[in-house]
C-alpha cells in the first residue's frame, strides 16, 4: 500500500520527537523548581532573577525563542568573541525547556504558596528550619497539587517540539514536510502525522497520570 512508504521516516521523526520532549521535560521541570521556589525566595537577588526568567519566558513567543538561540545567539557570540554555536538538538531542548520551566514555576510557586498557612505555624513551633519546613511539610503537600498542571504542560511540550522543524531538526513535523514535498500525498502524510502526535499525547498523559497516582500514594504514606 502506498502509505506504508512512509511509516519509516515518519518514526524516526518521532524517535526525535520524542527525544526533544523528554530531555526538554526534565530541564523544565528543574527549572520550573528552581524559578518558582527562587520567586518565594527572601533573597532579593534570586527573587529578582527568578521573576526575570518566568516573565521574559512566558512573555515572548517560544518560536522567537527558539530562533533567538539559533540564530541571535551565535552572532551575538562571534562579537564577544565565544563559540555560542549549539547543535540543533541542543538548541531545540533549550527553547522548550526554559519555555516549560517558566510556565512550570507559576504551578509550583502557586502550589506551595496554597499549602494551609497553619502548617508553616506548626513547623515554625516545632522549631524547623526553612529547609526542613520546605522539605518536610510544603513539598510532600504541593507536589500532588502540581501533578496536574505538570501533566498538561508536558502534553503542551510534546505538541510544540514541531516547531523544531522550522531549524531544519528531523522530527516528526520535519519528515512530514519532507514526504510532503517529495510525493504531494498531503493528505495520507498529515493524517498519518496526526495520529502518530495523538497516540504519543495519549501516551504521555496516561504516564503522568501513573506519576500522579504514585505521588498521591506516596503522600497518604508519609501521613
Amino acid at each position: 500500500m502506498e502509505w506504508t512508504r512512509y511509516i519509516d521516516p515518519l518514526l524516526q521523526g518521532c524517535w526525535v520527537t520524542i527525544e526533544l520532549t523528554v530531555y526538554s521535560t526534565i530541564l523544565g521541570t528543574l527549572l520550573a523548581f528552581g524559578a518558582g521556589m527562587g520567586k518565594l525566595s527572601h533573597n532579593p537577588l534570586i527573587k529578582a532573577l527568578s521573576v526575570t526568567y518566568i516573565e521574559v519566558f512566558r512573555g515572548t513567543s517560544l518560536l522567537v525563542q527558539l530562533f533567538w538561540l539559533y540564530f541571535a545567539l551565535p552572532l551575538l557570540g562571534e562579537l564577544i568573541g565565544l563559540d555560542l554555536r549549539f547543535h540543533p538538538v541542543t538548541v531545540g531542548v533549550l527553547a522548550l525547556g526554559l519555555n516549560i520551566g517558566a510556565y512550570g514555576a507559576e504551578v509550583v510557586r502557586g502550589a506551595v504558596q496554597a499549602v494551609p498557612r497553619t502548617q508553616y505555624e506548626a513547623a515554625k513551633a516545632l522549631n524547623f528550619t526553612r529547609t526542613q519546613t520546605l522539605w518536610r511539610i510544603a513539598l510532600p503537600q504541593a507536589l500532588p497539587e502540581m501533578m496536574p498542571p505538570f501533566g498538561n504542560l508536558a502534553v503542551q511540550n510534546l505538541k510544540d517540539t514541531a516547531l523544531v522543524s522550522l531549524i531544519s531538526l528531523g522530527d516528526l513535523a520535519f519528515r512530514a514536510e519532507q514526504l510532503r514535498n517529495l510525493t504531494q500525498d498531503s493528505t495520507t502524510i498529515y493524517t498519518m502525522v496526526l495520529f502518530m502526535y495523538f497516540g504519543m499525547a495519549l501516551v504521555l498523559a496516561a504516564l503522568m497520570g501513573l506519576l500522579e497516582r504514585h505521588v498521591g500514594r506516596w503522600r497518604h504514606r508519609r501521613r
